[in-house]
């Protein structure tokens, strides 16, 4: 299993390194070319939302990204370390507590996600959040001597 991990400062100008490192690594690892834009995309979104959890609450650590190769699949974990009880979710009709243009933004770009990843695990805690995609690869075609 092999792992690369990238931390950024959560400002939106790294965001398109990661996305151009994930593609990078992700190619290597065998994951369908065809497939390589949803990962650029999956991937900008991801951090595009921890770069805004990290802003909008003041955080100054970085986002983590981790690019791990295994057997078969290829997975993409962003992290951030913005605290919260649950990702995006907001008990409707609150008292006090109207869905803004923030936590829309966020489900949004969740919605994204998930529709350019079959495999997106989100978590979240006191501690910050999770987002975990994964694609399935194909062994690197054999070379004739």
């Amino acid at each position: 299993m092999a792992t690369v991990e990238l931390r950024f400062s959560a400002l939106p100008e790294h965001v398109r390194t990661a996305r151009l490192v994930a593609a990078a690594v992700a190619r290597r690892a065998g994951v369908d070319e065809a497939v390589l834009d949803e990962v650029r995309l999956a991937v900008g979104e991801a951090c595009t939302r921890a770069v805004g959890l990290h802003q909008s609450g003041g955080i100054t650590a970085p986002v983590q990204v981790l690019l791990i190769e295994e057997e078969k699949q290829f997975s993409i974990e962003v992290g951030d370390e913005a605290p919260r009880s649950a990702p995006g979710h907001r008990a409707p009709g609150a008292p006090g507590e109207e869905p803004d243009a923030e936590t829309e933004e966020d489900e949004m770009g969740l919605a994204v996600i998930s529709g350019l990843v079959d495999d997106v695990e989100v978590t979240a805690g006191e501690h910050g959040g999770q987002i975990r995609m994964t694609w399935p690869t194909t062994p690197p075609a054999a070379t004739l001597p």
